[in-house]
């Protein structure tokens, strides 16, 4: 097989990637719902359980609380809105994961609702799928790239554009 029909049947890579380049993530999975994310741990700054909320009114549905961290006050968010996902109540796995994310050029700490988290692990772009356009929850430009971890599927998601 030449070169030209080798790069042809590659996979796209993920976003902001170069063809034929594979890279190595070190990611905290988090389920919401059936769904699994990996968030990416140089974003991460602590996991907590849940602490009380101070709702605010007329604030963005998916960003709908403030919660004190450690005598920070910090917003909420609940990407399960976001995702249009339903909501639902909290469990004993419940968690809030503490995310420091760039949006607009800026630092911006906040608090991720998440109904589990996992583990710490490594994900690869080698395996890197499109995202469908249809029979999803969320928007693909929500969406950095999908790769398999333990024989499922996992989102690695733009948390900017999500946020922003």
């Amino acid at each position: 097989m030449n070169q030209v029909q080798m790069q042809a049947t590659r996979p796209e890579p993920a976003a902001g990637l170069p063809p034929g380049t594979e890279t190595r993530l070190q990611v905290l999975m988090v389920g919401l719902g059936n769904e699994i994310f990996a968030v990416e741990t140089d974003m991460v700054r602590e996991i907590i359980d849940p602490v009380p909320v101070t709702r605010v009114a007329g604030a963005r549905s998916f960003l709908p609380a403030l919660i004190n961290v450690r005598g920070n006050v910090i917003p909420l968010a609940d990407l399960r809105i976001r995702f249009g996902m339903p909501k639902t109540q909290a469990t004993a796995d419940t968690r809030i994961v503490v995310v420091e994310v760039e949006i607009d050029g800026d630092p911006v700490t906040l608090g991720l609702l998440a109904d589990k988290v996992y583990e710490v692990t490594e994900v690869s772009t080698r395996h890197t799928q499109q995202t469908p356009r249809l029979g999803s929850h969320w928007r693909p430009e929500f969406i950095r790239f999908i790769t398999k971890w333990n024989d499922e599927f996992v989102i690695v998601p733009e948390m900017s554009r999500i946020l922003g």
